[in-house]
């Protein structure tokens, strides 16, 4: 059987994991890890940790990417690394490529590009405790798509945007709520 690569993504292999994960199921479930450690001021380095999924823990992943955060000057950081907003913003914008890219393929729409504008805003009211009605959260995220598919009609690209904001993992993170376990060690 031919296999068939749309949006760089191998439709038959992505239609034999959506199979196989509907007849079994613990294999769907994955944990990602991170783990931290302060450089100073507002500055933290984070590396990646173990992957496990479906109950295998996939090691090689281990310290294999490294993030840094930091804030702007303006905000008393040294401005050396993106804010953990932005990384919020970066989150998002990655988990609508990958549901983009994916339901697209599985659709048989073409994509030649994908652009995604995000901002976000915060009211720091919230987080120094000025005012108590102020939640310490992000207030609001606008996202701006622009998807350049020629032989796809509007409605089937709003279909397309309609159901990524069903199925993207991090956009369902930030908009309902999440259990969230911190632990003095």
């Amino acid at each position: 059987m031919p296999m068939s690569v749309i949006n760089e993504i191998d439709v038959d292999a992505l239609q034999d994991s959506i199979d196989t994960l509907r007849t079994n199921p613990t294999l769907a479930r994955a944990t990602f890890a991170v783990d931290g450690s302060w450089q100073g001021g507002y500055r933290i380095t984070t590396r990646t940790g173990a992957l496990s999924q479906g109950g295998e823990r996939d090691a090689t992943r281990v310290a294999k990417f490294e993030m840094t955060s930091d804030e702007p000057v303006a905000a008393l950081g040294t401005d050396t690394a993106p804010t953990p907003a932005e990384y919020v913003l970066h989150a998002l914008a990655g988990c609508y490529t990958v549901t983009i890219t994916a339901h697209a393929a599985l659709r048989g729409i073409e994509l030649k590009g994908i652009r995604l504008e995000l901002e976000v805003d915060l009211d720091m009211r919230g987080f120094l405790g000025i005012d108590a009605s102020v939640r310490p959260g992000l207030q609001q995220i606008r996202i701006g798509v622009d998807l350049d598919a020629p032989n796809t009609t509007r409605k089937q690209l709003e279909e397309l945007i309609a159901l990524v904001e069903r199925r993207s993992t991090i956009r369902d993170t930030l908009v309902n709520p999440v259990d969230v376990v911190t632990t003095l060690t």
